[in-house]
């Protein structure tokens, strides 16, 4: 029986942090063996804001080598850049054809970065969900891992495909949340209202899966945490709570669990426990990486194999819409 589709991608926008870890590139090898699965690199989103030539080359490759080190192999998933396949702004722009503006103005991400910096304010951020939307419908995809801050561009990419195959018959499957289980949003260190990203300009409220084991200690140690001087896991202690699913994520123990054996711990020994151990766990899949981008010639033929299976693929689907929509073939 041929198996179903799991699809993925990763923006290269800056460097990834253990919440990129967690919450995407530690899930996707467990994926390996149940689904067809394609990963890559999206670095068309990323440009949806001003991004540096030379940056934005050098941590695409970083990202598709921190996917295999963490465990994603070549040999039975897809490894690929977004835009070494063309199909993807192909597609995007039949299904901008189908798109409502109100969708779009909807969508929560692109309210936020659009109020940061009038420089963000451009049509390819606002149309981007509709690009993402094309990458996962151009490969039939049946499942997509997404946190709760992507289930709304799911929801558009379904929406779309209902739409498609109404209007034109049955043409795209309808892709299904991948839900694994979660501890929650890995939020800043320095303030754990908001999620834990890249971009925050303060460099001590994430922590990067390049940092090394003293520059992940110290973060950890400056963390935020609270007056109580209690460890409980509580909606009251958010900076505490956020500690503890990071804790939690790592070792896979429920973060009630782990605050009850550090009841009797100080928060500076509980820090210490928790950046040593977030070093270690790390410690191995860095070595990895390592490896992976010493030798480049075997990343590049990794990538360009990964473009032109992808590239097969989607084309099947590309000469059906474009067939549907009333294009010469």
């Amino acid at each position: 029986m041929k198996k179903k589709v799991a699809f993925s991608l990763v923006q290269p926008s800056g460097e990834l942090t253990i919440g990129n870890y967690i919450g995407a590139l530690r899930q996707f090898p467990a994926l390996q063996d149940s689904y067809d699965c394609m990963f890559g690199v999206a670095d068309l989103h990323s440009i949806t804001v001003p991004q540096k030539p030379a940056d934005l080359r050098k941590r695409t490759k970083e990202v598709i080598a921190y996917m295999m080190a963490s465990g994603v192999d070549p040999e039975k998933s897809i490894l690929f850049v977004q835009s070494q396949v063309p199909l993807h702004a192909e597609l995007t722009w039949v299904l901008n054809s189908i798109t409502y503006m109100g969708q779009l103005s909807r969508m929560t991400q692109y309210k936020d970065k659009s109020q940061r910096s009038e420089e963000n304010l451009n049509a390819a951020l606002f149309t981007y969900p509709v690009l993402m939307a094309a990458d996962i419908l151009l490969y039939q995809s049946d499942f997509v891992p997404v946190g709760e801050d992507q289930r709304q561009h799911l929801e558009l990419a379904r929406d779309l495909a209902e739409r498609f195959n109404h209007r034109y018959s049955d043409t795209f499957t309808v892709p299904e949340p991948l839900i694994g289980k979660t501890i929650g949003k890995i939020m800043s260190l320095k303030n754990p209202e908001i999620k834990m990203s890249k971009s925050d300009p303060d460099q001590n409220a994430y922590i990067l899966l390049a940092d090394d084991k003293d520059t992940i200690i110290r973060k950890v140690r400056r963390a935020v945490t609270d007056s109580c001087g209690e460890i409980r896991y509580s909606e009251e202690q958010p900076g505490l709570m956020n500690l503890l699913n990071i804790y939690a994520a790592f070792t896979q123990e429920e973060p009630q669990k782990i605050a009850g054996q550090f009841a009797h711990a100080s928060y500076a020994e509980f820090k210490d426990a928790l950046g040593e151990m977030i070093a270690q766990s790390l410690a191995p899949m860095q070595a990895r990486y390592r490896d992976i981008m010493a030798n480049g010639e075997e990343l590049e033929r990794i990538y360009k194999e990964g473009a032109e299976k992808a590239y097969s693929i989607g084309r099947k689907t590309l000469s059906k819409v474009y067939r549907k929509v009333g294009f010469l073939q």
